[in-house]
């Protein structure tokens, strides 16, 4: 079994000495910071298990490097040191994350159970994740990761409608991780115990879609040998999650408008109609407003399924945030693959940094976990990433080279989006992350129709 990963901050050098020689001989492998600048340097590039922090550092001080550390990997346990004690500040650790906090002159009688207890946390931890996923509730656990204010404004929404029944509308590319937010919505509403089902609709054949969605009775098609429950109902008591709604036909438009409005399903070739208490999420990487001016979405039927509206930022536009998603996934791949890898070596992070993802978040997660597949052990190299090794690296600005105002970068950018596309409205917004209305605001601003 690998070592424990430990990370000490003390600007105390001696003190510093003294813990990491203390803890390398209970065994644990440790690495250390004088201040809090050292500290984030050091947890961008790799993982640890505990932290020991202490409160009072040059420059930022612990609480501000507590609340970054948990911004940056929630599940690190962090314990306080201090020599000045003060209640306040003890609480204020406490609510920001930390485990507990120890009273300087260290008793390192007091630290040693106290880092086998976090260790054994850390392990127990783990155990539970391993066998929730063995139990398929994997999607339901998995957290939503991000704090950029894009990710922030998402998280609010959710904990603002999960306890409602309103339907809800996720907007965002393909690979932002919306089925992620309709799990969130669903895992923190009373219907938390009820069923998650999810359901591709641009994945079933039109032919079988009634049938798949409402039931049917035995004999009323050929092959149907046995009754069928259908999704709609075997979502009974929880949540029904339609990702690429757009897909739907118009028939099946209509007859999802009754299950919203009559609250009951009838499967088909029966005349008896089941009651259903049942939460509708929609999802779609398309533009619906676009899709009902063309006619190929009920205008009636998006007006009930958006009443809460969520719109999932693509990974390009939060590229601050793809360090610590990259820790969400290493912890989870170390425990599939049974590796201990520790983080990214620069040249793959600044390969990663520099790339525009038109896959998202699940294109970083597919690039992660491929990179186990080429032998990533103790940290990811760029050769672990053949998909970008070939990528250049971004090139540095020309001294004195003046940078465009973000108003015209954004107006050339639009400019030459139009002009790929040959003015087809719908397919530039799409490939800028906008809404057509969006897209059609700045035109107008820019003049550039």
């Amino acid at each position: 079994m690998d070592r424990p990963r430990v990370l000490v901050v003390e600007d105390d050098g001696d003190l510093r000495d003294l813990l990491v020689e203390t803890l390398t001989r209970w065994g644990y492998h440790v690495t250390s910071a004088g201040n809090g600048t050292e500290a984030l340097t050091l947890l961008e590039g790799r993982l640890f298990d505990v932290a020991l922090l202490d409160i009072w550092l040059p420059g930022k001080d612990g609480l501000q490097l507590l609340e970054e550390i948990k911004r940056h990997d929630s599940a690190l346990e962090v314990v306080m040191m201090t020599g000045d004690p003060l209640v306040s500040t003890a609480v204020q650790a406490l609510k920001a994350g930390a485990y507990d906090y120890l009273i300087k002159p260290l008793n390192l009688e007091e630290l040693q159970p106290l880092m086998r207890q976090l260790i054994e946390r850390r392990f127990l931890r783990q155990e539970v994740g391993s066998l929730r996923a063995r139990l398929g509730r994997e999607l339901a656990e998995r957290e939503l990761v991000g704090t950029s204010p894009q990710m922030l404004e998402v998280k609010q929404t959710i904990a603002s409608v999960a306890n409602s029944d309103s339907p809800v509308l996720i907007e965002g590319e393909s690979g932002t991780g919306k089925e992620l937010v309709a799990a969130a919505i669903h895992g923190q509403s009373p219907r938390a115990t009820g069923p998650f089902v999810p359901v591709n609709c641009g994945a079933i054949p039109a032919e079988l879609m009634e049938s798949e969605f409402f039931g049917h009775v035995r004999g009323a098609f050929s092959g149907a040998v046995a009754d069928a429950l259908g999704l709609v109902r075997a979502a009974q008591g929880g949540t029904l999650f339609l990702d690429e709604v757009a897909e739907l036909p118009t028939a099946l438009q209509a007859k999802l408008l009754r299950v919203l409005q009559e609250k009951e399903v009838r499967p088909v070739g029966s005349a008896k109609t089941h009651s259903v208490n049942v939460r509708i999420i929609a999802a779609t990487n398309r533009d619906l407003e676009a899709a009902v001016a063309s006619g190929r979405f009920r205008q009636d039927l998006y007006y009930r399924i958006n009443v809460v509206r969520i719109v999932v930022p693509p990974l390009r536009a939060r590229k601050d945030e793809i360090p610590a998603l990259v820790t969400h996934f290493l912890r989870r791949f170390n425990a599939r693959f049974h590796r201990s890898v520790t983080g990214l070596a620069p040249a793959a992070k600044a390969a990663l940094m520099a790339y525009d993802f038109p896959g998202n978040v699940r294109e970083l997660e597919n690039l992660i976990e491929r990179a186990y597949a080429f032998g990533a052990h103790d940290e990811i190299t760029r050769e672990n990433l053949p998909a970008l090794a070939a990528a250049p690296a971004p090139a540095a600005a020309a001294a004195g080279e003046e940078l465009p105002t973000l108003e015209a970068a954004e107006r050339d950018l639009i400019r030459r989006a139009l002009a790929r596309y040959d003015n087809d409205k719908e397919k530039a917004a799409r490939a800028l992350g906008l809404t057509v209305r969006t897209l059609y605001r700045r035109i107008n601003k820019f003049r550039l129709a």
